[in-house]
Parts: structure tokens; sequence; C-alpha cells
């Protein structure tokens, strides 16, 4: 099955790392990398960063140093006058895309276009995200539309860090990578050679993504075996190594809202969620300039599955298609 989807991606690399239960198979394809492994290099998850964001919160939420229902703007500026739909902003209405909150501020684009090919995020720094968070004119009254929003999952993640008097990336590692044993995750480049190096469509290489800002919604980067280490913590019965934590991976997994063409698909506090034959489908894609991720997992079945190609795909690519269907084979 690895073997026959490997076949259908073209792609100047690619990794299929499938878990069923607790049994691992990787499969490669593109051309043959350099002196580090293809499973030791790491791969930008984009938008698949997300999960971890999400974890990150209830894991917070169960250690009781945080509610789904805080105001964000009361912990980022408490007692700043804001208008009254973003003080009305929850943590939750930012992690599940329902802060009314549009995918990027106003002013982002203006700044990225001279670079929109190359990092159209590096010029747009954290104190600019917040300031613009503060100052937003929601479209929507929180909680009661779904609009996809790498600003709200920003905004979340400085958030978080300001309510923790933490870093960041100090937040995510003493929470969520360092318990689960994440030794090959991180969220900024690491040396020469170490990381897969991305490409536009016409095969020319990209430089390594840099976020900006956007560090909660799309700055993870991490090895294929540890991105299954992820995923199958989310399987039961699976133990987590702290009671918060064994909480937040049953928090994450519950549906929590519906979209779509009559409300079919759910969604859980990270995942989309998807019916199929065989049990729900929870799953997340990212993308950035140079690579294109999937991560999916399927409780029924304890199967868990990351994907990863080195270079951008359009709508029309056979990427997703070909491991959504994958995951979702008899197995």
């Amino acid at each position: 099955m690895l073997d026959r989807a490997a076949r259908t991606i073209d792609a100047p690399g690619l990794v299929i790392a499938l878990s069923h239960r607790g049994h691992r198979t990787l499969r490669f394809g593109g051309a043959e990398p350099g002196e580090v492994p293809r499973d030791r290099l790491h791969h930008e998850l984009g938008s698949a960063s997300k999960p971890f964001t999400g974890l990150l919160l209830a894991t917070l939420v169960a250690a009781g140093r945080l509610r789904y229902e805080d105001s964000a703007a009361e912990l980022l500026a408490p007692g700043r006058p804001v208008h009254p739909a973003v003080r009305a902003i929850t943590l939750r209405h930012l992690i599940t895309h329902t802060s009314g909150l549009p995918a990027l501020p106003a002013d982002f684009y203006p700044q990225a276009l001279p670079r929109w090919s190359t990092a159209p995020y590096s010029g747009y720094p954290a104190d600019r995200v917040v300031r613009a968070f503060l100052r937003a004119r929601p479209r929507h009254r929180p909680g009661t539309r779904w609009h996809y929003s790498n600003f709200a999952v920003s905004v979340l993640g400085h958030t978080l860090a300001a309510a923790t008097g933490t870093p960041w990336e100090v937040l995510l590692q003493q929470e969520v990578l360092g318990p689960l044993g994440l030794d090959g995750t991180r969220l900024r480049p690491g040396p020469p050679g170490s990381d897969a190096v991305g490409h536009r469509r016409d095969g020319r290489t990209l430089p390594a993504l840099d976020t900006g800002g956007f560090t909660a919604a799309g700055a993870v980067r991490a090895t294929p075996p540890d991105l299954l280490t992820f995923l199958e913590a989310h399987l039961p019965p699976a133990v987590a190594p702290t009671r918060p934590l064994a909480v937040a991976l049953t928090d994450v997994r519950r549906p929590l809202l519906r979209r779509g063409l009559r409300h079919a698909h759910t969604h859980t506090l990270t995942w989309f969620r998807h019916p199929s034959p065989r049990g729900p489908v929870c799953f997340h894609a990212g993308a950035t300039l140079g690579q294109q991720m999937f991560l999916g997992f399927r409780p029924d079945t304890g199967t868990a599955l990351a994907a990863m190609v080195d270079r951008r795909v359009n709508r029309a690519d056979p990427f997703i298609a070909t491991i959504h269907e994958l995951l979702t084979e008899k197995l």
C-alpha cells in the first residue's frame, strides 16, 4: 500500500510514515538524500503545527493554569480598551477558528508582497501580531462562524506565553515536546544539512521558512519518527507521561463543532474529523512555500500516518488525496 502510494507522488523528496497498532513502516521517494538519512531530516509542518499548539492549550487547561473561556485580550493586555467583540474572544475561539478574525491581519499583505515567494511572514514580528489583534474589528460575533485563521492561532500562542510568563518555545518544550520525548522536534532551522530543503514547483530550492510572529500557527519542524510518536500519543490506549497531558490528549480528540456541506464534518479542538466507512479519521494538513505535510490518525484502528513532500503542491496535485485515502484503507 505504501509503495503504491509513493509511486503516485512526484517530488524531490517524499516520506510516508505509518504506524499500525505499534508497528512502524516508512517509505521514501524522490532523489537519494544527502549525508543525513531522510528519516532524520526536520520537515516544515506549516499549518500542521496547529495540533501542537492546541495540545499545549489543552494541557495548560488540564493543569488548571488557564480556562478555555478565558478572554485572550484580558490575558494579553489587562484593562486595555478594545472592541467588545475582541474582548469576547476566548482561547477556545482562537484555536477552533471561530474567533471572527480574518485569516491574516489586513496590514500583513502590503509588507508581505515584496517577498511573497520567499519570506512573506518574516517582516511581521510578534508585537505586531498582538497589536493587530488588540485593534481588530472581528467580522463575526465570536463563536458564531468558522473561518480558518493563522492570525487567530498565532494570537493564541502569544496569549499562552503572556499568561504563563514563559516564552513560547520554552513553554511548548516544557509541556509537550519534553514529556512526549520529541527530541527531533523544534521551532527553528537547525545546523546546515539537518533540515529538509523545500522546492518551488519548477524545482528551484527555497530558504528555510521564517514565520515571524506567526510561530504558533506554523513554525514546528520535525523528523518523521517524532511525528509518529506525536500521533501515537493520540491513540488509545497510549499512556501519557503526566495527568494533564493525558487529559489533554482526550480533550483534543473530542468533537466540538460541525461545518461543511450538511454539517457532515466535525472538528475537535485541534483536528479535522471526517467520517469514513471504518470509523472517524482525524487529520491536519500543512503547507509552507516549499513543503507539504499531512498528519492523521484513526483511533478505532490504532493507525497513525505522517507524510511529507519537499515541494509545494496545488489543489489538483494527488498528494493530499492519496495520503488521505491511504489512511482510510482497511488495515
